[in-house]
């Protein structure tokens, strides 16, 4: 008789036949059998089996297994059998999982990033910090968990083994993605952040201070990126006060060259407030004549002429200056804080962008202007920052030609982003940018959020075709390289397994959305407590977000393109026309199939091109171990990010534009193109400009100039440095072995 039976880690533990009983029950039952007696029999037959045929004192789990199945395919219970094979097998999975995410902790613990994958799979979170480890424990745990119990079970292959990728799997049932946040909304009146109440800013110093603690705080509430789509709009609010509050010290100080101070003083303010009650006028940036007319003619009721004309220049000068030194340091303090503050228990700085451009009030104006010079400036110590990614808007007739009020924005833009990298640069020109254009209304201007998102049109409300207040729930990735090597040459074999994957896909999204439908508005106190989303002022703590959440985008993304099109017939989009066309119908395919979505759902389903930092390597990989090294195709190690032409591919910047351009109009979930410099950009602006004309011209919704941005960390020189310092002669090897600061921007491939 057995009476021990040996478990899989090694211990010996009493047998019970009963356990067996309940096994071959529950897979009975599972086909409609209700027979527990029976069960029992085929019990005990499994021990006499193991018994008289294994002849074994202390049979292991695995043997006591593989004699149920015996046994139940001997008496006639194949249905029951099979059953219970699949649920072995699905046990199986879930013990390889358990394993799979000890070995993950083990190595979130005693590994550093430079030798560990997961460690740098987030490039914004320090992984070797407590608080990155202990976010990237849950962040693994949390992945297996709804591998194993949440996902569908075709979700979830289809994930582990390559076929598609569900970005942000760890945050599955908690949260959604990014948000473009109205900060004139947001700041009316003041907000929350949980602890208190913040009051409505009163100069552009706190303007400033707040927008970086509202992007903290909403990016608390999502796991993806937070964008600012009105930000010189805004911060003009906090410059309008600055000057106010600067012009009436000034005009106190001129005051108290002819009164005693206390005098000088209640005499401005009678001014001041006089005509703002009277006349509903103030002091601003822009000419005045209205203000300075009704301020004057106060003035002359106790001075003469000479003495009036110079109060008022006094006042004027000295309120600018003071009202642009206050907006520099704002704005300087801005990028310091984005670049240091932490959120997300800590381990990571926000991932932050702000958009701006095409306000052409001078309080707008100075926002930009002493914006472009503090990123120029960088960081403390001289270092470029990397946050927020500032995205200028560019738009004919306000800052694109000679004569254009803010042309020389854009002029100095350039200049900053041949040496910072930053701004990029999107194109409210394009086609289907322009569409949702209306002039005056920051809302109808297309701003892009993180490395590409992008969020207009709204299936759900089309009189709600706005930026602010909106974002994208989620998004999942299709392995399109891999569909080309399984299609074997065959193109329209190619295309079925296409709309294989993009109805998994859209089924996956539309599952997510369920989960995320059931939260409740306090399960997001800033973002939807403090009305950040579009219509959540109208939830209370306890009413689920499902009909707010409408208003975002569920988004079919896809990766390697050029991958694609070498499998498929031998050459990528770069090197043929003939490429090109088979691209440009894949993408427009896919298009087409998110836009039959959305009708069909009247919800907002999209096509991004897929931002590709981790992703690139781990298709690859997973490919060439599945169906070996394919030249042009696994041979590297990383698939191309979403359209882009392969960056190793010899092409002229203007042609790799205009080739990448087209592919723009069809992925309205969002796009970028990048083009890669390898000199130093600062010394030939009018060709770096000629770049951002291009994308312009040639329809690229978004657009970068990716160059090295080189940095010596002794001398403080910024630019590009080959093996010897230009500024102050240091070489690398020298025996200081302070080595240089070399930046490269990610999404590149």
């Amino acid at each position: 008789m057995i009476t021990m039976i040996v478990k899989r880690d090694g211990r010996k533990v009493p047998f019970n036949v009963e356990k067996i009983a309940k096994a071959i029950y529950r897979a009975a039952k599972s086909i409609g059998g209700k027979n527990y007696e029976e069960a029992t029999l085929l019990a005990e037959k499994v021990c006499q089996y193991v018994e008289e045929n294994m002849k074994i004192d202390y049979p292991t789990v695995e043997q006591v297994q593989d004699a149920v199945e015996h046994v139940l395919i001997e008496e006639g219970k194949a249905s029951t059998a099979k059953a219970y094979i699949l649920y072995r097998a699905d046990r199986t999975r879930h013990r390889d999982m358990n394993s799979e995410i000890m070995k993950t902790f083990e190595q979130l613990t005693f590994s550093d990033s430079k030798d560990s994958n997961i460690k740098r799979e987030n490039a914004n979170v320090n992984a070797d910090t407590a608080m990155g480890t202990m976010l990237k424990y849950g962040s693994e745990g949390a992945k297996k968990f709804y591998q194993m119990f949440v996902l569908k079970k075709e979700h979830s292959e289809a994930h582990l083994n390559g076929d598609i990728h569900i970005h942000d799997l760890d945050f599955l049932t908690l949260t959604t993605t990014c948000c473009q946040i109205d900060l004139i909304k947001l700041f009316k009146g003041g907000f929350c952040t949980g602890e208190g109440h913040l009051r409505e800013p009163q100069s552009i110093g706190s303007y400033a201070a707040l927008a970086a603690i509202a992007i903290q705080s909403n990016q608390n509430d999502q796991h993806g990126g937070q964008s600012i789509p009105n930000f010189e709009y805004a911060m003009s609010l906090g410059v309008r006060k600055t000057y106010r509050r600067e012009h009436l010290n000034n005009l106190i100080k001129a005051l108290e060259l002819l009164v005693d101070r206390k005098d000088a003083q209640s005499y401005a303010k009678n001014i001041v407030y006089g005509i703002k009650y009277n006349k509903d006028l103030d002091a601003t940036l822009k000419d005045t004549n209205n203000y300075l007319r009704e301020e004057r003619r106060e003035l002359l009721k106790d001075y003469d002429e000479k003495t009036v004309n110079k109060i008022q220049e006094f006042v004027r000068k000295h309120t600018e200056e003071e009202t642009r030194k206050a907006t520099y340091q704002a704005m300087e303090g801005f990028i310091h804080n984005l670049n240091t503050m932490h959120s997300r228990a800590g381990a990571q700085v926000p991932f932050s962008s702000i958009n701006y451009g095409l306000d052409t009030t001078p309080e707008g104006r100075m926002v930009m202007e002493e914006l472009l010079y503090a990123t120029e400036a960088g960081l403390g110590n001289g270092e470029t920052p990397i946050f927020p990614i500032q995205i200028l808007k560019i738009k004919e007739g306000i800052n694109y030609n000679v004569g254009d009020p803010n042309y020389d924005i854009f002029k100095l833009a350039c200049r900053v982003s041949a040496k910072r990298l930053f701004p990029n640069f999107s194109f409210i020109d394009a086609p289907f940018n322009l569409q949702y254009y209306r002039p005056g209304d920051y809302n109808s201007e297309i701003s892009y959020m993180g490395c590409r998102t992008r969020v207009m049109a709204n299936n759900y409300d089309k009189t709600r075709e706005i930026t602010s207040g909106r974002g994208n729930l989620s998004f999942t990735s299709i392995n399109l390289p891999r569909l080309g090597i399984l299609a074997h040459n065959d193109i329209d074999k190619f295309f079925e397994l296409l709309d294989e994957k993009i109805d998994l896909v859209e089924e996956q999204l539309l599952d997510r959305l369920e989960i995320q439908s059931r939260k409740k508005a306090m399960n997001y106190p800033f973002l939807m407590q403090q009305g950040v989303w579009l219509d959540s002022e109208k939830l209370k703590p306890n009413d689920e977000v499902r009909e707010v959440l409408k208003h975002g985008t569920l988004t079919v993304g896809f990766i390697g393109l050029a991958e694609t099109l070498k499998v498929l017939i031998g050459e990528h989009h770069g090197e043929s026309k003939r490429a090109q066309e088979l691209g440009l119908k894949i993408i427009g395919h896919m298009r087409d199939r998110v836009d039959e979505a959305s009708k069909k759902t009247g919800l907002n389903f999209s096509l991004i091109a897929t931002p590709a930092e981790g992703l690139s390597g781990r298709f690859v990989k997973m490919d060439r171990k599945k169906f070996g090294k394919i030249e042009g195709v696994t041979d590297r190690y990383y698939y191309t990010n979403s359209f882009h032409v392969p960056v190793y591919y010899n092409i002229n910047a203007f042609e790799k534009i205009k080739r990448e351009a087209p592919y723009h109009n069809l992925t309205n979930g969002g796009h970028i193109s990048y083009v890669e410099l390898d000199g130093d950009p600062t010394q030939n602006l009018e060709a770096f400009e000629q770049i951002v004309r291009c994308m312009k011209e040639s329809g690229i919704g978004y657009g970068s100039v990716n160059h090295p941005v080189d940095r010596d960390p002794v001398c403080g020189y910024t630019g590009v440095i080959d093996g010897v310092c230009p500024q102050c002669g240091r070489r690398e090897h020298q025996e200081s072995q302070v080595l240089f600061e070399r930046i490269k921007r990610i999404t590149k491939n």
